[in-house]
């Protein structure tokens, strides 16, 4: 599957894909987009001091690179499962600029979130557990965590590129593997999306969205 690394409007790295015609990201700032929908939006709802978080799509690792530094600001514990079925090359994250935007010291850091091997719990910092896991995300009927889920960022595909990852079988799924009070957010906010969170039992709001984008969704269980 042939990758073209490109510029977003804040500067940073997404990937497009023109097999789908997609982009990894938003193009008016892939980082913008990730701190507004995930973190902002998902992960500082959660006010727990140790946090299970799920993410639908590992892609750059962007969302999960974020993560970890927010953890040092925060001294929460994050313990990160990341679903991924078509991981990118370890020469395509060697470029991607993020660490030099964000942190140049976390270069290595960066790095190690994408060699870590799969499957596997691996310790990134005290304070950031990692562990992806590929496989089709279209179909969770076999995936059994231990524990449930806090914050949920969904990041697949536009349903227009990847319907089969849009459908109310994934998200009933996503509510039963998920606490009270868990929060699920997506740059995703088109009706069907909603109704399909609302009818799988999320009270789901429209939030404004980040450059680019009129809306963002938030469900809560």
């Amino acid at each position: 599957m042939q990758r073209i690394i490109e510029i977003t409007e804040d500067g940073s790295h997404t990937l497009y894909l023109p097999e789908l015609d997609e982009h990894y990201h938003s193009t008016h700032g892939a980082i913008r987009e990730s701190l507004h929908v995930y973190l902002e939006a998902g992960l500082h709802h959660c006010h727990k001091e140790e946090i299970n978080l799920l993410e639908i799509g590992f892609g750059t690792g962007l969302n999960a690179f974020l993560t970890l530094l927010d953890t040092e600001k925060s001294g929460k514990i994050v313990r990160y499962t990341s679903l991924e079925q078509y991981p990118v090359s370890i020469a395509d994250a060697e470029q991607f600029n993020y660490s030099k935007l964000l942190d140049p010291s976390k270069e290595e850091i960066f790095m190690q979130l994408h060699s870590s091997l799969w499957g596997e719990w691996v310790e990134m910092t005290p304070a950031f557990h990692l562990r992806k896991l590929q496989m089709d995300a279209s179909n969770l009927d076999n995936f059994q965590p231990e524990t449930p889920f806090d914050v949920i960022y969904y990041d697949a595909f536009a349903p227009e590129k990847q319907p089969t990852m849009w459908r109310e079988e994934i998200f009933n799924r996503l509510y039963t593997l998920s606490n009270q009070g868990a929060v699920l957010t997506t740059y995703c906010a088109k009706g069907a999306v909603r109704r399909m969170l609302q009818s799988a039992g999320y009270q789901v709001t429209r939030l404004p969205g980040p450059p680019g984008k009129r809306e963002i969704l938030k469900a809560i269980k």
